[in-house]
C-alpha cells in the first residue's frame, strides 16, 4: 500500500483577516472558512493526509508554525495566499518561510495557492 502524502496547509486564521484589505471582493470569515473546509475535504478525498494550521498576523505565528512542524513530518507545505499576497504581510511571509525552511527538512515541496479555493491544485502540482 502506497503511503499518502502528508500536507500542512497554513494560512491566516479567518478570525484575524482584515477583510477590508483583501483582494478578494466580498470575502468574509464565513466564506473563507467554508472554502478552507472544502479544500481540506477535497485534498482528503484525493488521498492526502491533511492538517490545517491557522496562524495570526505575527504575534505567535512563528511559534505556532514551529510547534506544528515539531509535531509531525510533512511532504508538502502550503503557505496561503493571505500570508503571501498582502503587502502588509510581507515580513510575516518572510518569517514563516524561514521557520519552514529551518524546521521542516523532510518537506520536499512548498506550494502556494492563489485563492482559498485552489489549494488542491497547488498541492497536486507538487505532491
Amino acid at each position: 500500500m502506497e503511503r499518502k502524502a502528508s500536507v500542512l496547509v497554513m494560512g491566516l486564521d479567518p478570525a484575524v483577516v482584515d477583510y477590508s484589505r483583501t483582494p478578494v471582493p466580498g470575502l468574509t470569515a464565513e466564506i473563507l472558512t467554508a472554502a478552507l473546509d472544502a479544500e481540506k475535504a477535497r485534498l482528503t478525498a484525493l488521498g492526502y493526509e491533511v492538517r490545517m494550521l491557522y496562524i495570526d498576523t505575527g504575534g505567535t505565528a512563528e511559534t505556532v508554525t514551529r510547534d506544528a512542524l515539531a509535531q509531525g513530518s510533512y511532504d508538502c507545505i502550503v503557505i496561503g495566499a493571505g500570508v503571501r499576497l498582502a503587502p502588509h504581510h510581507f515580513l510575516l511571509f518572510e518569517k514563516i518561510v524561514n521557520v519552514v525552511h529551518a524546521n521542516a527538512p523532510a518537506a520536499t515541496r512548498i506550494c502556494f495557492n492563489t485563492r482559498p479555493d485552489d489549494t488542491a491544485e497547488a498541492v497536486q502540482r507538487w505532491a
